[in-house]
């Protein structure tokens, strides 16, 4: 092993909003950066409960959206969930775009964030 994943930063318009859906969506505590997660200005962090995950948001001026099921997709965060109805529901009045139309016995759906990052909610 050569090192070991501090968080994962994701560019954005408002940092702040971003990280605040994703704490409505996974929980935790939105902060300023600090120096292990440092982003620059313009930048917030949302650390896990318990220790978790740790995602840090950084504000980009020109940001443009990954294109999901383009070949330049960056990557999908994946997010259980025990009522995948019940979720969907949740992301969307969170502000959540569908992007795969997937309904029905799928264990997973697609969603883009308000800045368009993709990713999914997976059943338990």
């Amino acid at each position: 092993m050569i090192g070991r994943l501090r968080c994962v930063v994701l560019d954005c318009p408002d940092a702040l909003e971003l990280a605040e859906f994703y704490r409505r969506l996974i929980g935790g505590e939105v902060g300023s950066p600090d120096p292990r997660w440092a982003v620059g200005e313009g930048s917030a962090v949302l650390r896990g409960d318990g220790g978790g995950p740790v995602l840090a948001f950084q504000g980009v001026a020109d940001h443009r959206p990954p294109v999901w099921g383009a070949p330049e997709q960056q990557f999908l965060l994946d997010v259980r969930v025990d009522d995948l109805a019940g979720a969907h529901e949740a992301v969307l009045a969170l502000g959540a775009v569908p992007l795969d139309g997937e309904t029905g016995d799928a264990p997973w759906r697609v969603y883009a964030d308000p800045a368009g990052h993709p990713f999914r909610l997976v059943r338990l």
